[in-house]
């Protein structure tokens, strides 16, 4: 009778990972995780990332042991990709990609530098027509959409 009333007035949590309610281990004071061995792994990655995150010194450990591996399995990624091909195809698709990707940056990048255009903001709707002068179709052109943190202002024409 005893250990069915304590077992009744134990409280339950709520597992942070899967969202199913658990009786925490009373060892264990603040307990987030249930017992389940995915919620266990899940656990076990957050404190690894912030680990990595915030000591130094077992980022590097952590380094030099990946290294210590690569060193010992020296031919294991050649291996891998051999018996691996459906993953080559995908990695060699997702590759064209990111490089179509990074080139498409940097010619924005390029462009911005080339071209100094001065925006005029809306509010600014005494100003004089001489001020938004071929704006509209510079923005058109370029397909510049103005941006509230680079706005550059033309005051010499405006009241």
């Amino acid at each position: 009778m005893v250990s069915l009333r304590r077992e009744t007035m134990k409280t339950k949590n709520r597992c942070i990972h899967c969202r199913q309610v658990f009786i925490p281990n009373p060892r264990i004071k603040h307990q987030e995780y249930c017992g389940r061995q995915v919620c266990q792994n899940a656990r076990k990655t957050k404190w690894q990332r912030q680990k990595m995150a915030l000591d130094s010194d077992y980022r590097l450990n952590q380094k030099d042991a990946q290294h210590q591996w690569q060193e010992k399995n020296a031919g294991y990624w050649d291996k891998y990709r051999q018996s691996h091909p459906e993953y080559c195809q995908r990695n060699r698709q997702l590759q064209k990609l990111r490089d179509a990707k990074r080139r498409a940056q940097r010619l924005a990048k390029m462009d911005a530098l080339t071209q100094r255009i001065t925006i005029i903001p809306s509010s600014y709707k005494s100003c004089d027509p001489s001020c938004k002068k071929g704006l509209d179709r510079q923005t058109q052109r370029f397909g510049i959409k103005p941006d509230k943190k680079e706005v550059h202002y033309d005051h010499q024409n405006c009241p």
